[in-house]
């Protein structure tokens, strides 16, 4: 019995110790890129692989395997933001069931198409697989025209939620839902809880947010969510997100000072539904909604403060092309837009946005725009004006198509053309939350109860519409403020992009020796060099890949920096992320260099320069921008650029895409004097009625004996340029044929320039342009 006992009892303790491994090997942590792929080829359902902290660099991981919907496989990082991924990384999702959570993607780029891939290829695609409580920022191409995406969904059932993107800068939308196969299509994918942080402008198309499918595939459901969600300064391009397929929906999204529009561009049927838009006092790139094509639905959206005009309008209902082909614009017909309010947001309501019949010279038949919208409902909207509107209404072609209906304005008595449909009346203006206005009549009006609007229960809020007859987005303020900004909301929980600011240091920098260079290299993003009196001599260009200011000490004593390097190289080399301003300093080259000049090639990230103040000289090229570099903003204020044989050139963007290198180009109160050629060369090619630029403003400043060697014989070259103004300048004795050639159906204007000896400024109307697509 004694032994029977003690066998009994070994039974035990080895069927424990079975249990002890067989838990263990549930919960395995791994170190390197090896045995996390072991781990991962005999990961079963319920097992949970843990990466350990640290740098994981050039790691390619590929997820496969099955899990279940009640045991997931799970691969976490040690500790959430702790695991880092960097080099040439990428994670391809090829199974069932699987998650991944926690991990930090920077410091590189993917050497495939996406950075999170939901398959291994187009045979094999993931199904109810997720990435949750991850961020990628800043994981671009060498190459601006590098394309890729960060999240490239594929099958069926998968989830994105509370990740943080943020900082792309190449070509391609951040998140790409592909339909193409059966599949792919009715895939009911989820995109929720996740913060979109700062896309950089791209200048030029294809820097979207989220493209749901594309052209081709436009006729196929996809049946996607997107809500929850918040888009802060997602500037990448006229669209935030690129609706191209069928049966989609938008729910509840934040989108603050985003430069673009939620664009249903092709495919039908939509649902845009309880969400914001958020603007501010000084942006007109911030827009709203953009419609195109059949069947959706807008529904108690709120929009402030929004500034945006025709495709960046709060509400741009679009022409489209008659018979047009899947990828250009379809008309758009059976739509409805219903319980929206609009509160401090100038001409909300714009149609036949796009049209562009005038412009039939120059584009072929199939491009023109001439299809306005039909069976089109705009009915239960509330418009709040602090400052009157003399347009509510924009008609770019006739809105013949659209029927109004119980839709209501507060102007503060200022008129505009009334229609049936569109009513003044007075209201009260109430704060519900953070930039959350409730606009309330103050008499009773009815509803409009067309067909279906039944279906619209409840408010922006989850209210209920049930016997309640009131318009606009909001029934009745909630209980407390929404908080619909408080960024920890969304996202990933490890993560903040909220910065702590840093107060600049100032370095005194001498003309001895090597003090500039070595101090410039060990400043800190935005501090502040100060030169002394005296010459700075450099035979090596300045590199800037931080936030920096170089001023003289004494404005009154201008220090000088005299480049003497070789032969096509600049004195202060651009590099990805530099921001330089040079102030109230003298800069002198040997004839055969670049005062400030990009990288030629691995551009990765964007830079921005400002000058002012100081005098320029004896260089080959001011500015020398190359292919595939952009900056959001160059300027030149105050400042004498002169002696030189080329100005500032900005037009490498060649290949007639819709490209340029520069969003915004300034020059300010400057003196140009002998500059031979490029005198200022920004340039966009191709016809893309959907990039809204680039901006060139030329101001009270002064052109003399310049341009004699441009072979065109034009003074400013700006062909292509969105938005040009010329305005109170000086052009003496520059020997050119044309001060500008200005593209008259675009915003190109000029007033008060003084023109002697210069020949002139030409407006052209109509562009003839190469097609992009």
């Amino acid at each position: 019995m004694k032994r029977n006992t003690i066998w009994l009892a070994a039974l035990l303790f080895l069927a424990a110790a079975c249990q002890e491994k067989v838990t263990s090997n549930q919960q395995r942590v791994v170190t390197d890129a090896a045995s996390l792929q072991v781990a991962l080829d005999s990961a079963k359902a319920g097992d949970v692989i843990t990466m350990a902290n640290g740098v994981w660099k050039d790691v390619q991981i590929k997820f496969g395997g099955k899990g279940t919907e009640d045991a997931p496989i799970t691969l976490q990082a040690e500790t959430p933001g702790q695991v880092f991924i960097e080099g040439e990384s990428d994670l391809k999702f090829g199974g069932e069931y699987l998650t991944v959570s926690g991990l930090y993607f920077r410091n590189g780029y993917t050497p495939s198409n996406a950075v999170i891939d939901f398959k291994f290829d187009k045979e094999q695609v993931a199904n109810h697989c997720r990435i949750t409580n991850t961020v990628i920022e800043g994981f671009n191409q060498m190459s601006r025209d590098r394309k890729d995406h960060w999240v490239e969904f594929w099958g069926r059932n998968n989830q994105m939620d509370h990740c943080y993107l943020a900082g792309k800068s190449n070509e391609g939308p951040t998140v790409r839902v592909e339909i193409k196969g059966r599949r792919n299509i009715k895939n009911f994918h989820q995109i929720v809880n996740n913060h979109f942080g700062p896309r950089p402008r791209k200048g030029g198309p294809k820097g979207e947010t989220i493209q749901l499918g594309d052209s081709f595939s436009s006729m196929s459901p996809s049946n996607t969510t997107v809500a929850n969600n918040l888009f802060e300064e997602c500037n990448g391009e006229v669209e935030i997100i690129s609706s191209k397929t069928n049966f989609n929906e938008f729910r509840n999204n934040v989108f603050y000072k985003s430069e673009g529009s939620l664009v249903t561009r092709h495919g039908n049927y939509c649902t845009i539904d309880g969400n914001y838009f958020i603007g501010d006092e000084n942006s007109e790139n911030i827009g709203g909604i953009r419609l195109i094509n059949t069947g959706h639905v807008v529904t108690n959206n709120y929009f402030y403060n929004l500034k945006g005009k025709s495709f960046r309008s709060p509400l741009a209902v679009m022409n489209g092309i008659p018979k047009s082909p899947l990828n250009r614009y379809n008309q758009v017909t059976d739509v409805i837009v219903a319980y929206n309010t609009y509160v401090n947001c100038p001409s909300p309501w714009q149609f036949g946005v796009g049209t562009n019949i005038s412009q039939k010279e120059v584009l072929p038949l199939s491009e023109i725009r001439s299809a306005r919208p039909i069976r089109t409902v705009v009915a239960n909207n509330l418009i709040y004006n602090e400052q009157g509107d003399t347009a509510p209404v924009v008609e770019h072609d006739k809105a013949d198509g659209v029927t109004f209906a119980s839709n209501f304005i507060q102007n503060q008595g200022v008129r505009f053309d009334e229609r049936q449909g569109l009513t003044s009346t007075e209201m009260t203006l109430d704060k519900v939350g953070e930039l959350l206005y409730k606009p309330t009549t103050a008499s009773a009006v009815e509803a409009y109860q067309g067909f279906e609007f039944d279906q619209f229960k409840t408010d922006i809020f989850g209210n209920s519409r049930t016997n309640d007859t009131s318009i606009g987005a909001m029934i009745k303020a909630p209980a407390a403020d929404p908080m619909i900004l408080d960024k920890g909301q969304y996202g990933a929980g490890w993560f903040s992009n909220e910065k702590e600011t840093k107060e600049p240091s100032m370095i005194d920098v001498h003309p001895e020796g090597t003090d500039l260079v070595d101090k410039l290299a060990s400043a800190e993003a935005g501090d502040v060099i100060v030169l002394m009196p005296g010459t700075y001599t450099l035979t090596e260009s300045l590199v800037i890949n931080k936030a920096i200011t170089i001023q003289s000490k004494d404005e009154n004593q201008l220090a000088e920096i005299i480049y003497s390097g070789a032969a096509g190289t600049p004195a202060f080399q651009m590099n990805p992320k530099g921001e330089l301003i040079l102030s109230q300093v003298i800069l002198s080259g040997t004839g055969t260099q670049q005062a400030f000049a990009s990288l030629e090639q691995n551009m990765s990230s964007h830079y921005n320069l400002r000058v002012k103040g100081c005098e320029i000289k004896g260089f080959d090229y001011v500015l020398k921008a190359y292919k595939e570099t952009f900056a959001e903003e160059i300027s030149f204020a105050n400042s004498t650029l002169r002696d030189c044989q080329n100005g500032i050139e900005l037009s490498q963007e060649t290949n007639d895409k819709g490209d340029y290198n520069v969003e915004f180009l300034t020059v300010e109160g400057c003196v140009f004097d002998n500059v031979k050629a490029n005198v200022i060369d920004y340039y966009r090619g191709g016809y893309d009625e959907s990039t809204i630029g680039g901006n060139l403003s030329v101001i009270n400043s002064t052109f003399t004996q310049c341009g004699g060697k441009e072979s065109n014989g034009i003074l400013l070259n700006t062909r292509g340029i969105v938005n040009v103004n010329l305005e109170d300048n000086t052009f003496k004795n520059n020997s050119v044929k044309l001060v500008a050639l200005l593209w008259g159906a675009k915003n190109n204007t000029h007033a008060n320039n003084q023109i002697s000896n210069s020949g002139k400024i030409v407006v052209q109307e109509n562009l003839k342009l190469t097609l992009v697509y």
